[in-house]
């Protein structure tokens, strides 16, 4: 597959940014097709310039004032490579506030890095680029909601040509990397993905952190992902690889603005006190996970893919976030008495949907003892409770409270976009 055919659901955004914000940033890991959306928008009008090119990397650092001023609108790719540009574009954006001027991309969450979060404040739109969704590798037609909003509308999605067994497996394996798609099969893919983490270890850490000790990363890497769904011991993850809780978590940082990982606060609203403050560690693509924790047999490892399925749930809905015509957070559950759930959905008004996730086709009753906990502490804005399952039938499981909890098949969450 050649990954300029994948339709790209965060498109009509980046498209509604250029036409009133002076800049835009798209923003995502390496290898996620920024570069492939943005020089589709690339034409005569706007310049396509790379820091990956040596000359364009030693012209943007040596005189950055001069490089921009000699562009009128532009994309520049992988500005995190010359993050001096920013404030040359900062003067002559104050200069001409004209909207689409600059469309960058960026393979580290800019924001959080030191001094420029506030460089571009009030003139630049940022938005995510993650790996493929499901709806991007395999559009169904005649869909426009996602996933989420669909869910907080009141309706509950069916799956047309529902994915079991063995082919929910291969997707969660192959991820959403549109390089490790194209690969004939799973060793192939297995094979790229530790390249490319090797890659991103050698080569961009260093334009975002200052770490003395790069052996330690991919120790620390793969020990992350043995936990990968649990919550963060900074201080055992540490002591695996010889290091100290701080400098676990300095890199765990590091891993984020990457966009390798995401650390998922745990929820809570205000009638709520016995709550576990630790957060939980996911992983933003089940391809390059799998890979990090050796999977390669459903059977043998039945616990091991219940962690890889619970992140491929995680990523899809973290996608569908970028996109999405509502706003949403995504934590998890967890109180002192170990009631739980995989993931909270808290959308712009306070309303929150619970989803469980089971690597099972079918659903027992002890499948909903966290949803039903979640919704009796919450009853004014717990709106539904969602089992996905690796089933083929929508069905209604009972009212709690007088709100509805329904099994799902994970198919369901390719069904919109």
């Amino acid at each position: 597959m050649n990954q300029s055919i994948f339709p790209r659901c965060i498109r009509p955004r980046v498209l509604d940014a250029l036409a009133d914000t002076p800049v835009v940033l798209l923003s995502g890991p390496r290898q996620a097709g920024k570069t492939t959306l943005v020089r589709q928008l690339a034409d005569q009008q706007r310049r396509y310039l790379t820091l990956d090119d040596e000359i364009t990397r030693l012209a943007a650092r040596e005189d950055p004032v001069g490089l921009i001023r000699s562009l009128d609108c532009a994309v520049i790719d992988e500005i995190q490579r010359a993050p001096d540009l920013l404030l040359a574009i900062k003067k002559t954006v104050d200069e001409d506030r004209r909207p689409g001027r600059f469309l960058l991309t960026g393979s580290a969450n800019l924001m959080s890095l030191p001094g420029i979060a506030d460089s571009l404040a009030g003139r630049m739109e940022t938005l995510v680029l993650l790996p493929l969704a499901q709806c991007e590798i395999e559009p169904a037609p005649g869909t426009s909601m996602t996933w989420l909003d669909s869910l907080f509308s009141g309706e509950m999605l069916t799956a047309k040509d529902p994915v079991v067994g063995m082919g929910l497996v291969e997707r969660v394996i192959r991820g959403g990397y549109p390089e490790a798609i194209s690969r004939a099969d799973n060793r192939r893919r297995r094979t790229w993905a530790r390249q490319y983490i090797d890659s991103l270890i050698q080569r961009d850490i260093k334009d975002i952190a200052s770490i003395d000790k790069l052996d330690q990363v991919p120790r620390l890497l793969k020990a992350l992902a043995q936990t990968a769904g649990q919550l963060c011991n900074y201080s055992q993850l540490g002591g695996q690889v010889g290091i100290d809780h701080k400098t676990a978590s300095k890199y765990i940082t590091v891993f984020e603005q990457m966009y390798l990982m995401q650390r998922l606060q745990v929820w809570s609203g205000n009638r709520l006190s016995r709550l576990v403050k630790t957060p939980k560690l996911q992983f933003l693509d089940s391809g390059l996970l799998s890979a990090l924790v050796d999977f390669s047999d459903p059977l043998r490892q039945r616990m091991l893919f219940g962690q890889l399925l619970e992140s491929f749930v995680f990523a899809e809905l973290r996608k569908q976030v970028t996109w999405a015509e509502n706003d949403y957070d995504i934590f998890y559950y967890r109180d002192k008495d170990q009631n739980e759930v995989d993931f909270v959905i808290e959308n712009a008004s306070g309303d929150i949907i619970g989803i469980e996730v089971k690597a099972a086709a079918s659903v027992s009753v002890g499948d909903l003892a966290g949803l039903k906990k979640l919704a009796n502490l919450a009853p004014q804005i717990f709106k539904a409770g969602i089992v996905l399952y690796d089933g083929i039938e929508t069905l209604p499981l009972g009212e709690t409270n007088g709100r509805p909890l329904w099994a799902m098949p994970l198919s369901t969450l390719g069904a919109a976009g």
